[in-house]
């Protein structure tokens, strides 16, 4: 376990500050004021990226309803001067008002999250708050219940990846990154290896955020290390969950081969649960027919279809929660869509897409699957 001691001294280190606030920073749950501020944020999370962001979504779906400046001011009951400022960036509403846009607007808490400028729910109680201060000043006394808040506040973090866009949620993970790893190297006990989960799992979290936003190099490093991390503490949902986002990024950058052979290694990881199987063999058919390899492509979906066939109602692992069939068919509408299948592949994709969780239909991962379903029913 001590070789866990191996990430990167960026995301913590033994003399690295440990504090509260790093882990509670996505878990207040303050009341906002309206708030000023200059358009563009420096994407690092700061206030003014919050109303940016805010204002583009705003925007946007008012477009999409149909909407003009003056009829959703009016049913919002504000001004169409506030309106057109929050739309361009220049100031954000308060709670109620962010609320009742987020409403009429059919957005899912997406408006009311970015407007208050939290970036998770209040996932911890005063207790938790209290043990986890005493955990952080005495690492070595970690109990079970400091680690279960701990993973709490993870599993807030995942789901807001479904409702944010990734670049607002990045400092705050890799701060609270920085005080888990921190804590696993001082920590001792029958807990410790409960907590070296949870600082792997951070890692990876980490990766993807990065992937998301394509900034590839660190993706990539911190990838690895949660490939490591994983292996050190035999945990073969981790390491294939790390090894399937290095074929997002491969296929992000439609390295073909690459995702070809990043999602066969997913699809072979000791310890991998069956829905990670699915969709690896799903996504590996897709690289294949990339590649023009149809009769590759043809095996590895239909190994993915069997296996989702018999896969019955096995849930999926609690770090992989986005895994369900209807995830795994917009891969295989990938798949149908490099085999020319364009029919098929638009109608994998639209109803998947319909099907999904009302929290994850504005996800940033969503916008690859939009862009194919475009691409399929041009080409029926």
């Amino acid at each position: 376990m001590d070789a866990f001691i191996g990430i990167s001294p960026k995301y913590g280190s033994p003399s690295a500050p440990v504090s509260l606030p790093s882990i509670m920073l996505l878990t207040r749950n303050e009341a906002p004021q309206e708030r000023s501020g200059s358009v563009g944020g420096n994407h690092r999370g700061g206030e003014g990226d919050h109303m940016s962001e805010f204002g583009r979504m705003l925007r946007s779906l008012r477009e999409a309803a149909g909407l003009s400046q003056p009829q959703l001011a009016k049913q919002a009951y504000i001004s169409q001067s506030s309106l057109c400022r929050y739309e361009k960036g220049k100031q954000t509403p308060n709670s109620s008002t962010a609320a009742r846009l987020d409403e009429l607007l059919n957005a899912s808490g997406q408006l009311r999250l970015l407007a208050t400028g939290n970036s998770a729910p209040d996932v911890l109680n005063s207790d938790d708050r209290d043990r986890l201060a005493r955990t952080i000043e005495h690492p070595h006394r970690v109990d079970e219940r400091s680690v279960t808040a701990l993973a709490d506040v993870l599993a807030a973090q995942r789901r807001l990846d479904d409702a944010l866009p990734p670049r607002l949620l990045i400092p705050a993970t890799t701060a609270q990154l920085d005080t888990v790893t921190t804590l696993v190297r001082h920590a001792s006990g029958p807990y410790r290896a409960a907590l070296a989960a949870v600082a792997a799992e951070y890692v990876q979290f980490a990766g993807w955020l990065h992937a998301e936003i394509r900034n590839d190099a660190t993706a990539w490093q911190l990838l690895t290390e949660a490939e490591r991390a994983a292996d050190e503490i035999d945990n073969g949902v981790l390491a294939a969950q790390a090894v399937n986002f290095k074929g997002y990024l491969a296929r992000q950058q439609k390295r073909w081969h690459g995702v070809v052979r990043w999602f066969l290694a997913e699809h072979h990881t000791p310890g991998a649960s069956v829905h990670q199987r699915i969709g690896a063999a799903a996504q590996a058919a897709h690289g294949a027919g990339e590649m023009g390899d149809r009769d590759g492509a043809l095996r590895l979906l239909e190994t993915a279809e069997t296996l989702l066939d018999t896969s019955g109602d096995e849930p999926a692992p609690r770090t992989a929660y986005w895994l369900s069939p209807t995830f795994h068919k917009l891969n295989l509408g990938l798949t149908h869509l490099a085999l020319k299948q364009h029919d098929v592949a638009a109608d994998h994709i639209s109803s998947a897409l319909d099907s999904l969780p009302a929290d994850q239909q504005c996800a940033e991962w969503t916008t690859e699957f939009r862009a194919a379903l475009v691409t399929a029913q041009k080409s029926r």
